[in-house]
Formats: C-alpha cells, sequence, structure tokens
C-alpha cells in the first residue's frame, strides 16, 4: 500500500515524487517505453546546464535522483488504473499495486495508425477506448488494432461485451501470447458508408465488422483518464491549479495536461502535484 503511485519518470513524474517523498510519503513511479525526452538530442533552454544537456542524460539524471531518495521506480508497463472504494489499483504487466493517491505523468501517448480512412470513421466506428466505448458494440463484430500487451487488455475489456474480437496487428509481430484470434496482414484501407464496415487487407481479401478499437503502443495520459471517467479536452486531462483532476485522489501533470510541451512546465507541475498530494493525505 502506497501513499502515491506515479505513472510515468519524466520531470513531471519524477518532481511530483521528489516532493511527495520529501514530505515522508510512500512512492511509487512506475514507468516503461522510451520517454520523449530521451529522444531529445540537445535540450539548451532549461535552467541550471550553461552547456546544455541530452534529453537521455536529463531523464536517467531525474531516475536516479528519485532511487537515491529512496522513492521505489520500477520499469513495468501499466494496463489498468481502477478506483476502488477510496484507493486506486494499478495492474501492470507483473504486478498489482494499491495506492491512496495516483499521478498520471505519462505524457500524451495517444497513437494514430497510418491507414487509409482512419481520420474519415474517427467517431464513426472508430474508437480508442474499450471501457468507454465497449457497452455501443453489444453483440457486434469488433477488431482491436495493435500487437502488444495494451491491444490485448483493450480486447479484454471487450470480451464480454461483443460478439467477436479479432487482433490485426497490421503486418507487425504480436508481442504477446493471446487466446484471442490473431489477423497479421497488412491493412491497406477502412471502408464503410456512414460508419465502419469493412477493412481491406494489402493481399485483396476483405473483414466485414462493426467497430475498430486502436490500442497502439502502450496506454497514455488520456487512455487512463478516459477509463476512469475524467474530465478531458482534446486528449489532455483538465486538473484544477493544484493538478487535481475531477476524479478524488487522482492528479495529472506535464505533457498529459497540454499546453507548454516543455521541461520546465513538467517540473512546476509535478511540484504543484506532490504538494497537493501532501495536503490533501494530512487533511484527509
Amino acid at each position: 500500500m502506497y501513499d502515491v503511485i506515479i505513472i510515468g519518470a519524466g520531470p513531471a513524474g519524477i518532481s511530483a515524487g521528489i516532493y511527495a517523498k520529501r514530505a515522508n510519503l510512500n512512492v511509487l513511479i512506475l514507468y516503461h517505453g522510451i520517454s520523449n525526452l530521451e529522444k531529445a538530442t540537445m535540450i539548451e533552454n532549461y535552467y541550471g546546464f550553461e552547456n546544455g544537456i541530452s534529453g537521455e542524460d536529463l531523464y536517467n539524471a531525474g531516475i536516479n535522483q528519485a532511487k537515491n531518495l529512496g522513492i521505489e521506480v520500477k520499469n513495468e508497463e501499466v494496463l489498468n488504473i481502477e478506483k476502488i472504494n477510496e484507493n486506486f489499483e494499478i495492474t501492470t504487466t507483473e504486478n498489482k499495486y494499491e495506492g491512496s493517491t495516483c499521478v498520471l505523468a505519462t505524457g500524451n501517448k495517444k497513437l494514430k495508425p497510418n491507414i487509409k480512412g482512419v481520420d474519415e470513421f474517427d467517431g464513426k466506428g472508430i474508437s480508442y477506448c474499450a471501457i468507454c466505448d465497449g457497452f455501443f458494440y453489444r453483440k457486434k463484430n469488433v477488431v482491436v488494432i495493435g500487437n502488444g500487451k495494451y491491444a490485448v487488455s483493450e480486447a479484454e475489456d471487450l470480451k464480454n461485451i461483443v460478439n467477436s474480437i479479432t487482433i490485426l496487428t497490421n503486418g507487425l509481430e504480436l508481442l504477446t501470447e493471446t487466446t484471442f484470434e490473431v489477423n497479421n496482414k497488412k491493412i491497406k484501407e477502412i471502408k464503410g458508408d456512414t460508419r465502419v464496415r469493412q477493412i481491406e487487407f494489402e493481399d485483396g481479401t476483405n473483414l466485414e465488422i462493426d467497430g475498430i478499437f486502436v490500442a497502439l503502443g502502450e496506454a497514455g495520459g488520456s487512455d487512463f483518464a478516459k477509463k476512469l471517467g475524467v474530465l478531458t479536452q482534446n486528449d489532455n486531462i483538465i486538473v484544477d491549479k493544484n493538478m487535481k483532476t475531477n476524479i478524488d485522489g487522482l492528479y495529472s501533470c506535464g505533457n498529459s495536461t497540454g499546453g507548454l510541451l516543455q521541461v520546465a512546465k513538467a517540473v512546476h507541475e509535478g511540484a504543484e502535484a506532490g504538494l497537493a498530494i501532501v495536503s490533501y493525505l494530512k487533511n484527509k
């Protein structure tokens, strides 16, 4: 049982963890995959580095700083977040964790497939959240586009609602085991009339379907937010001045909240979230 579980180990998540830990809270930080910060060759507009610093070095330094403070930092992919009574249950590929509060600091990882018809049918049979929209496909035939554990997790959320589920890897290798039907063909186009009706593959074959759920890569902040009923706008999580969402005990900071996508903003919002959690738990 943790006081706070932070999803994401970038500047926002690490900053939130540092402020919470220095107030003697029990902190867990979970992260997985490549951070956008790591991709930055050189950062020259962040305070304190007269010759600049690479994104990878800054990212790793933050994680090491957290570990040196005694914060648990674990490299595990988060598949699901649920609020059970007053606490948050986080399911990863390896474990389950429980926390009194939770911080979404994953950035916004929503990925859109480069497939003809995706933009045309967005919201017209194409969804990015199984828990949010699965109800609308009761007894229907659907597909999940993706090739990782997140795609399989989305399929699990749909299996007791829909008639049939097929995972489409779009020509990629499936990276995990599953009992769901898997189709590895490359997708050429998504077709329909007022709604999605058919997927055409590069080999000329077709699959008649009623709906498509996109689950590329790993879940991002907005994906978790929608499942929890958090208010979002343009896939950015809406927070108040203390980085609190509309869900009690749930906070968000950094790129997940949109706005200025800079390290300086992420560090500031992480500090705000960490201090707000300290105050919240003290009053609670």
